[in-house]
């Protein structure tokens, strides 16, 4: 046996498990597990990756100057306050690989992504898991738990995988409360599917010590290319570069991101087709009993009447090719993740969910 032993910490790390894309013994299925794109990506991202093709031989920029500028252009951004990374969950390391380490806490919330935890055990920190309030981020729990040693705080808005949002007011308050020795990160990969959300740029501008994260994976439909980006200070953006790597984004990905951010109409597209879809399946899955809050995502939270039930009804929707996300593992074992699909993967999951309900198909 090896007598090299990891660091403390890298053992406690429970191992991301990612949405399910295979179910033995079906052959076609309908992936609604990892909230990606039912629509792919733009026409244009598409084109921009075959044409990179001839140049793979060259190395990519080392500064993402052409994507930075796109984004800023974009969202109306200073471009030197941008950094991109392999999905948005590597810059989120670049935060704690910074700005946290042994003796140190990191607070992200009950049902927020699984990745924080990991990222700071990473880092050499401790995670400290706060509760939800109704699969609403509750700031008051979150002031409750900072502590001197308290170095970053991830919230997600929307919230992954509850759907739910943070008011506004909720956000400035906790910004305004937070310890200047303390980073609040607001993980921001669904916001745009929320109208006239900025992410919370406004918060990034007013305070010093908050940074906002964002990604390629969703609404784009480029999860398959990993890039992502983030927006703060320009002295964080500094720090965070500093343990960047250099080549850390492929020539590919970097041009397929820039095509997709610049494609609007596309982007319309999904986002029109989403919150059309998004109103239509709550609703319906509300008619037959199950039950989901108001989502601001591509995906709704399906609540059902115990675990049981839930891993039953996710049992019998896999054998009609369906794929949804289990999330007891977030504390909510009640219900399962369904990903907005497109107008015939949704009818499928009504008519499938209503079958095992019960109802007539």
């Amino acid at each position: 046996m090896t007598q090299i032993t990891p660091q403390p910490g890298i053992m406690d790390i429970a191992l991301y498990q990612g949405g399910q894309s295979k179910v033995a013994g079906v052959d076609h299925v309908i992936k609604l597990s990892s909230n990606e794109n039912p629509f792919g990506p733009s026409p244009k991202a598409i084109e921009a990756v075959r044409d990179s093709a001839a140049t793979l031989n060259r190395y990519p920029s080392t500064d993402h100057a052409s994507l930075r500028k796109a984004i800023g252009e974009r969202h109306g951004l200073d471009p030197v306050r941008i950094i991109c990374g392999v999905g948005s969950d590597e810059v989120l390391q670049f935060v704690a690989q910074a700005y946290a380490g042994p003796g140190d806490e990191v607070i992200y919330t009950e049902h927020g992504f699984s990745m924080y935890p990991i990222i700071a055990r990473m880092a050499g920190a401790t995670p400290v898991m706060v509760p939800e309030t109704d699969r609403h981020v509750d700031v008051d729990n979150i002031l409750a738990a900072v502590t001197d040693q308290t170095r970053i705080v991830f919230v997600t808005n929307p919230g992954n995988p509850t759907s739910t949002m943070i008011p506004e007011a909720d956000l400035i308050r906790l910004a305004e409360s937070l310890p200047q020795t303390c980073l609040m990160v607001i993980d921001g990969a669904y916001a745009e599917f929320v109208e006239g959300f900025d992410g919370g740029r406004a918060l990034v501008d007013r305070f010093e010590n908050v940074i906002m994260t964002r990604t390629f994976s969703k609404i784009y439909g480029l999860g398959g290319m990993r890039v992502g980006w983030g927006y703060a200070a320009q002295e964080i953006i500094d720090v965070l570069n500093r343990v960047r790597q250099p080549f850390n984004l492929s020539l590919t990905a970097l041009a397929a991101a820039e095509a997709a951010i610049k494609d609007e109409e596309y982007l319309t597209f999904c986002h029109s087709e989403n919150a059309r879809l998004r109103v239509w399946l709550s609703a319906q899955l509300s008619k037959i009993g199950v039950s989901s809050d108001a989502s601001s995502t591509n995906f709704i939270l399906a609540r059902f009447k115990d675990q049981a039930e839930a891993e039953a009804c996710d049992d019998y929707l896999k054998t009609q090719g369906l794929i949804v996300r289990r999330v007891a593992g977030y504390n909510l074992p009640n219900a399962l993740r369904i990903t907005v699909g497109d107008e015939e993967a949704c009818r499928r999951v009504v008519a499938a969910i209503t079958a095992f309900k019960g109802g007539a198909a």
